[in-house]
C-alpha cells in the first residue's frame, strides 16, 4: 500500500482530496462540533508491534473508497499550584479528588477519539512531598482525575518533568500509566525513549511525540539522557519519520517552546513549526507560554519539503493553562482544540489523510474562595454563557465571561488571513 503523509484542508463537514481543495473551510472558534463515538481501540507500539499494528486497517470496498474518521481534542497546561490542594482533601480517607475541576468539560471529552493534555507536573508520591511553583509534585490522584474525566494521553516533556530528578521522572510514568494514561515525552530507560506510541481509533493510526526546550536548569543525568525529549531539529524529524514508517498516518508533535505570557508566537516558534510541518508533521500542539497563542495552516511546497511531496500542517502554537491557580492576564483562559482526521482508502490500496471540523472552544478557570481554602471549576466559556444555568456565577462573572470569549476568539485568528 502506498501512504500518504500529506493532509489535505477540509471544507465545511466533508473533506477534500489535496489535488482538488482550494479553500480552508476551518470552523470559526467556540464552534461546537458533533460528537464522534469513541472507540475502545489503540495501542502504543513498540517498533516490534508495527507489523500488527498496521495491519488492523480494514481492506477498502471494491465498489468505491472507504472512508474512515476520528476526532482530536487537546488540552494545554494541566497544573497543580500549591493553593489548589487544600480543599480537595478528604482528612478522613487521607486521598485527594480533584474530579469536580473536570465536571463541566467532561462531556467535550467524550466528544474525542483521541484525548490528550499537557501534564505540566511530576507525579512522584507523597514521600516526595507535594509542591507547587517552582519545583512541582502533585498527588496520583490528578491523574486520576484527569483519566475519569476522558483524557487518555498524556504529554510529559516540560520544563517542569526533571522537578523532582530522575526519580521523579520515573515515578510520573509508573503513576500515569497506573491510571491508564498513556504518556508520551519522556523516559524510565533508554528502551522506553525507543517506543513509538501509535493509537489507533476507527482505522486511523495516530502518532504522538513531545519535546520540551529545556528543565529550568534542572540537568538531566549524563547517563540518563533518555529521561527527556528535547527539542533537538535532527531528532524530532527522525522521530517524524520513523512513525510514518511504523505505520502512522498522521504525526501529532507537542512541542513546550515559547515565551512565558507571551500571546503571539516569536521567530524560533514559527520557523521551528515550518521545519517540522516540511519533514512531515500533520499537527503540531503548543504549550508552555500560559496564555492562548492563535492557531495557523501551514502550507509547505514541494520545493521545500523533504520528499518531494507539498505538505499542509495544522498548528496550535500554545493552548495556555487548561487548569492552574494563574490568575488575571489571560492566564486563567484556556483552550479545548479539536480536529477530525479523515483517512480516505481507494480500492487500488492507496489512501490519502485529510482534515475537518477544526474547533477552538476557550475556557475560564473559575476560583471560590471559602474558609480560607481555594475550589477552582474548568468552564466552557461558549456553552456557560449560553445556559446561564450555573449557580456559582454572577452576573459580574457573566459579563466578565462574554468579554474574555469575544477577546479570545479574535486572538485566536491572529494569524490568519483576513476574509475578503
Amino acid at each position: 500500500m502506498i501512504r500518504s503523509s500529506v493532509l489535505a484542508i477540509a471544507i465545511g463537514l466533508s473533506a477534500c482530496a489535496l489535488t482538488a481543495c482550494s479553500g480552508e473551510g476551518v470552523r470559526s472558534p467556540a464552534a461546537s462540533h458533533p460528537s464522534a463515538t469513541s472507540s475502545a481501540g489503540g495501542t502504543s507500539t513498540t517498533p516490534a508491534d508495527n507489523a500488527e499494528t498496521a495491519s488492523m486497517t480494514p481492506p477498502p470496498s471494491h465498489d468505491g473508497p472507504s472512508v474512515m474518521e476520528a476526532r482530536l481534542i487537546a488540552i494545554g497546561d494541566v497544573m497543580a499550584h500549591s493553593p489548589q490542594l487544600p480543599g480537595y482533601y478528604h482528612a478522613k480517607t487521607g486521598k485527594y479528588d480533584f474530579s469536580a475541576w473536570f465536571t463541566q468539560v467532561k462531556p467535550i471529552f467524550a466528544g474525542g477519539d483521541w484525548v490528550v493534555a499537557n501534564l505540566e507536573t511530576p507525579i512522584a508520591g507523597k514521600d516526595l512531598k507535594y509542591t507547587g511553583y517552582p519545583r512541582f509534585n502533585a498527588p496520583y490522584e490528578l491523574a486520576a482525575a484527569l483519566k475519569g474525566a476522558g483524557v487518555q494521553l498524556v504529554s510529559t516533556a516540560n520544563n517542569h518533568a526533571m522537578d523532582r530528578g530522575f526519580p521523579g521522572v520515573t515515578r510520573t510514568l509508573a503513576n500515569v500509566r497506573k491510571t491508564g494514561l498513556v504518556p508520551f515525552g519522556t523516559s524510565a530507560t533508554a528502551e522506553d525513549q525507543q517506543r513509538l506510541v501509535i493509537e489507533e481509533r476507527n482505522g486511523i493510526r495516530l502518532g504522538f511525540a513531545a519535546y520540551t526546550y529545556g528543565t529550568n536548569g534542572i540537568p538531566v543525568p549524563q547517563d540518563k539522557k533518555f529521561a527527556v525529549n528535547l527539542i533537538e531539529l535532527s531528532h524530532i524529524k527522525a522521530d517524524i519519520a520513523e512513525l510514518k514508517e511504523a505505520g502512522a498516518d498522521v504525526v501529532a508533535v507537542s512541542l513546550h517552546f515559547g515565551i512565558e505570557y507571551q500571546r503571539l508566537p516569536n521567530e524560533a516558534q514559527t520557523t521551528l513549526v515550518r521545519e517540522l510541518v516540511a519533514a512531515g508533521a500533520d499537527l503540531i500542539l503548543g504549550s508552555h507560554p500560559h496564555v492562548v497563542q492563535p492557531y495557523d495552516i501551514i502550507d509547505i511546497p514541494v520545493e521545500k519539503s523533504i520528499d518531494g511531496m507539498p505538505h499542509h500542517g495544522l498548528v496550535i502554537y500554545s493552548m495556555g493553562n487548561f487548569i492552574s491557580n494563574q490568575t488575571g492576564s489571560w492566564k486563567d483562559v484556556g483552550l479545548i482544540f479539536g480536529v477530525t482526521f479523515v483517512k480516505t482508502l481507494h480500492p487500488d490500496g492507496t489512501y490519502e489523510t485529510s482534515w475537518k471540523n477544526v474547533t477552538t472552544e476557550p475556557t475560564w478557570v473559575h476560583i471560590i474562595s471559602k474558609n480560607k481554602k481555594r475550589y477552582y471549576t474548568i468552564v466552557p466559556l461558549a456553552r456557560a454563557l449560553a445556559s446561564r444555568s450555573d449557580p456559582t456565577l454572577t452576573n459580574a462573572d457573566y459579563i466578565n465571561m462574554k468579554k474574555m470569549l469575544s477577546g479570545i476568539n479574535a486572538h485566536l485568528l491572529k494569524l490568519r488571513p483576513k476574509a475578503g
